[in-house]
């Protein structure tokens, strides 16, 4: 049993949830555990995936952003050389990187509630602990787990018009296509 609280805006997968994934991602996504937080209009925005999916293949994004607008959004700010700037700041700012490591702790615990694979037991996502890798996997857990958990992604997310402290609908301005709405670790659940 996990100490850590429950996820605040976690609800069930309905099958309009996974309809509606297939339509962000253009295909179907695996490992569905539960919604980890939704859009403004209740579509999927992150989803929780199991730590093994059904064919047996650890899988460590557990928190999976699927919200094309904001997929595209992070897309666009990490084609300018924020991750490194903020990798940089994470070896001098001892604050940010404390928070940050509290964060790839959390984000372990959080993924270790629904089980184990031993493969990926300690690696966490977006680079966590001491790099930062995918903004979008760094979103994900910031937006499910709700402000103050990863400093990094909320500094990036306060940024974006539409995301703090609210998560507003705006699935109409983007198409939900492939293209938008993938992980760039490349990683496909």
């Amino acid at each position: 049993m996990s100490a850590l609280p429950p996820l605040p805006f976690e609800s069930p997968t309905t099958p309009d949830d996974l309809e509606v994934m297939r339509e962000q991602l253009g295909r179907d996504m695996r490992g569905v555990v539960s919604i980890a937080r939704r859009c403004g209009c209740g579509r999927p925005a992150v989803v929780r995936t199991a730590p093994r999916l059904e064919d047996g293949t650890p899988f460590p994004t557990s928190l999976y952003l699927t919200l094309p607008w904001l997929t595209l959004d992070i897309s666009r700010i990490e084609a300018t050389g924020t991750m490194a700037d903020l990798t940089r700041r994470l070896e001098t700012d001892d604050e940010l990187a404390g928070g940050y490591r509290r964060a790839h702790e959390r984000y372990l615990a959080r993924r270790e509630e629904l089980g184990d694979a031993a493969e990926v037991r300690h690696v966490s996502a977006g680079g966590m602990p001491t790099r930062v890798k995918c903004l979008h996997a760094l979103a994900g857990q910031a937006l499910a787990e709700g402000e103050g958990i990863n400093p990094v992604a909320d500094e990036v997310l306060a940024t974006i018009d539409g995301v703090l402290p609210e998560l507003v609908c705006r699935c109409e301005s983007v198409d939900a296509t492939p293209d938008a709405a993938s992980d760039a670790t490349g990683e496909e659940a």
